[in-house]
């Protein structure tokens, strides 16, 4: 991946939230009242959130003796959440227990998180940062949760940020992308003509067969196997789970 034009792709992106739609975002991610067209965007992130919280309790969620699950059932799992936006996933993940590192490109974003942010998440707990998801001192972690957030860059620079993450994620990563479906295609041009308040930044479709052969050809995930895959669809919202599992 080209330093320039991930930075660059970066700074567009940092741009649009912080800048043009932190407001929106705002919005879209509490219970106010939306447009029909980012309702149907709310569903179907809540629905995501859902479906990696999920998979994520059945991957490392701890049991009682007697079978039952845990109270905090992600008790001491530390874990990335990349792109966190407001922090709904990273509370989420928090109030089952985990410890949330969660960072988004926004400070505008953080701020509404930091002034959403719940007092009862113990033993949970969530540290926000507004920086660069790829940096190295954030730390390790055995999760990362990359939701949404890697869908705005080419399938090549994407890549290379799960590459990056392997290195610094113990046991589990779980990310999004958009899937290269022709609905889709036909969907996103359609939403070129809805009013600017409604469109999101521009998202790179990736299609499932050349991200599994770049998955399987990559140097930095020799020790990673690729688990569930779920598509979420939900009016114009639209994406694709994907979980990867160190050996």
């Amino acid at each position: 991946m080209s330093n320039h034009s991930y930075f660059q792709r970066r700074s567009e992106i940092e741009s649009y939230f912080d800048r043009t739609a932190a407001e929106a975002w705002e919005r879209l991610t509490s219970d106010a009242p939306v447009s029909g067209v980012r309702a149907t965007v709310r569903a179907g992130r809540a629905e995501m959130r859902q479906l990696m919280t999920g998979w994520l309790l059945e991957r490392l969620g701890r049991q009682e003796p007697n079978g039952e699950s845990k109270a905090h059932p992600l008790e001491k799992i530390t874990v990335l959440d990349a792109g966190c936006g407001t922090g709904l996933l990273a509370v989420d993940l928090a109030r089952l227990g985990a410890q949330v590192v969660a960072t988004d490109l926004s400070p505008k974003l953080i701020e509404v998180a930091e002034r959403r942010h719940p007092n009862d998440l113990a033993p949970g707990s969530v540290c926000f940062h507004a920086g660069d998801m790829l940096d190295a001192r954030l730390g390790r972690f055995d999760v990362l949760m990359a939701m949404d957030s890697l869908i705005h860059y080419a399938p090549e620079q994407a890549m290379a940020a799960i590459s990056t993450f392997a290195a610094r994620v113990r046991r589990t990563m779980i990310i999004t992308f958009v899937p290269k479906t022709p609905l889709l295609m036909t969907m996103m041009a359609v939403g070129r003509l809805f009013p600017r308040s409604d469109r999101s930044p521009g998202v790179v479709p990736i299609s499932e067969t050349w991200l599994r052969e770049a998955i399987e050809q990559a140097p930095a995930l020799r020790d990673w196997s690729i688990g569930r895959v779920q598509r979420v669809s939900k009016g114009f919202y639209t994406s694709t789970a994907l979980e990867l599992v160190r050996s």
